[in-house]
């Protein structure tokens, strides 16, 4: 039998371009346009968990993207791990601004990564990181070293909101019955010092929309004595936060957790360097709540921001008009104890509120979600910090995460279990960006980690 270390290495060609054969394949699930190649994708993945090892693999329809099970049970008397992934990716767009077309996997060289890193869409954000998996159980497999149960559940609808999943979860609640639920969609400080995500933000994300006159007008003849729903959508967003950055939603902050100064001076230990956090952005300075550091307002904070604005002319050239509507895309990130329907519902009254008379305004929801904590004395994430301790040479430190999972408290409210987030990116590697990437060490050192988990938590739950 092979030792972990030695069949990665011994298979990391293989791997690589098995996993860069699964990004070729643009699984945009956000375009109904790439629909069947999201089907392709899940049919490529119940192959590939075929071939890893699993006895039993079945594509489950939903009322939308199908959702891929798969399970090795070798015994019931042991503890079932329930690998959590997703096979769609986000849209590519602006496809001018990637340096390689976004379904045209290349291996470059970057600062972060010496040893190489795949571009691709989806090589990080979750296609890389779920597949190591996959190749983590073709090594136990292999080598007679699975010491528990396994099931796998990779959905295809993560990037627009999981509409699907909690409809397949409440219908199947024996099948995907587990002592824990294991996922990578996370990342981590650095090559040489993980980190494990002990806290998600949840999520309100709304549309909003501004009309003014029933058809768009001549600046000249109309401009001043009638309302410009551009201008007035401006001014209403800008009002949404105060002079220290500070949400003006009257009682948005009722339930935020404050943590306390202990908890706040245990984060500050994780190494981070604000010149190079600047530096890699190429901003001059941070900004945010005040009161709060960098790594304080991306995770244990609340946050409103526009994800999208237009209307009006925006072809080449002038065009002199005052438009009917005007748009925006809203997400506001929720900190634990925050309820995403409360605080839509907040959202949507202020924002109606403080209209001009002038205008009308429509608030339309989209997906949401909880935010989540897993607790450090938990045996799950004590068998991932050892399992990072051993393979990485170092402790993990908990970090909390400024992204959100809504599905992970959907996962404890419907499957009473906990979830552990085993991430392995890094936070340059440019997810739902372009030129996203995921590190050729990262990617190998997942499949060397992940076996270690199911070791030890096999070992501490007897």
């Amino acid at each position: 039998m092979e030792n972990i270390k030695s069949y990665v290495q011994q298979n990391k060609d293989r791997f690589i371009n098995e996993l860069i054969e699964l990004l070729k394949i643009p699984s945009i699930s956000a375009d109904s346009a790439y629909s069947q190649d999201v089907l392709n994708t899940a049919d490529a993945i119940k192959e590939s968990l075929l071939k890893a090892g699993c006895d039993k693999v079945e594509i489950c329809e939903t009322p939308g993207y199908p959702i891929v099970y798969g399970e090795k049970i070798i015994d019931t008397n042991l503890p079932t791990v329930l690998v959590y992934g997703h096979y769609d990716v986000q849209p590519a767009d602006p496809i001018n601004l990637w340096d390689s077309p976004p379904f045209e996997p290349v291996i470059k060289t970057t600062e972060k990564h010496p040893d190489g890193a795949i571009f691709a869409r989806g090589a990080c954000d979750d296609k890389g990181q779920m597949y190591m998996h996959v190749k983590a159980l073709e090594y136990m497999t292999v080598n007679d070293k699975l010491p528990c149960n396994v099931k796998f559940m990779i959905e295809g609808e993560e990037e627009i909101g999981s509409s699907s999943l909690a409809w397949f979860v409440e219908r199947n609640q024996e099948k995907l019955s587990n002592d824990v639920i294991l996922i990578s969609d996370t990342g981590m400080i650095s090559n040489s010092q993980p980190s494990i995500t002990t806290g998600l933000r949840g999520l309100s994300y709304v549309e909003v929309e501004v009309t003014g006159p029933n058809r768009d007008l001549h600046s000249g003849l109309y401009g001043g004595a009638v309302a410009n729903p551009i201008n007035i959508l401006a001014k209403m967003i800008a009002s949404l936060h105060d002079e220290n950055n500070h949400i003006t939603i009257p009682g948005f902050y009722d339930n935020v957790e404050e943590l306390s100064l202990e908890e706040r001076s245990e984060m500050a230990k994780a190494p981070f360097s604000l010149e190079a956090y600047k530096k890699a952005l190429n901003i001059e300075d941070v900004y945010g709540e005040k009161g709060y550091t960098t790594n304080e307002r991306n995770s244990i904070r609340p946050t409103l921001d526009v994800n999208g604005i237009w209307g009006g002319y925006t072809g080449e050239g002038a065009k002199t008009v005052i438009a009917s509507k005007a748009y925006a895309k809203i997400s506001m990130r929720l900190v634990p104890n925050q309820d995403n329907l409360n605080i839509t519902e907040l959202f949507t009254k202020h924002f109606e509120s403080i209209a001009p008379k002038a205008v009308k305004v429509k608030v339309t929801p989209h997906h949401g979600g909880q935010g989540y904590v897993t607790p450090i004395d938990n045996i799950g994430y004590q068998a991932a910090n050892k399992a990072y301790t051993e393979s990485f040479g170092v402790p993990a430190i908990p970090q909390r995460s400024g992204g959100s999972i809504p599905i992970v408290a959907l996962f404890e409210k419907e499957l009473k279990s906990k979830t552990i987030l085993m991430g392995f990116g890094l936070d340059s590697d440019a997810i739902h960006s372009p030129n996203e990437h995921f590190g050729i060490f990262n990617y190998l050192k997942g499949i060397e980690t992940i076996p270690l988990f199911y070791k030890y938590f096999t070992e501490m739950s007897k």
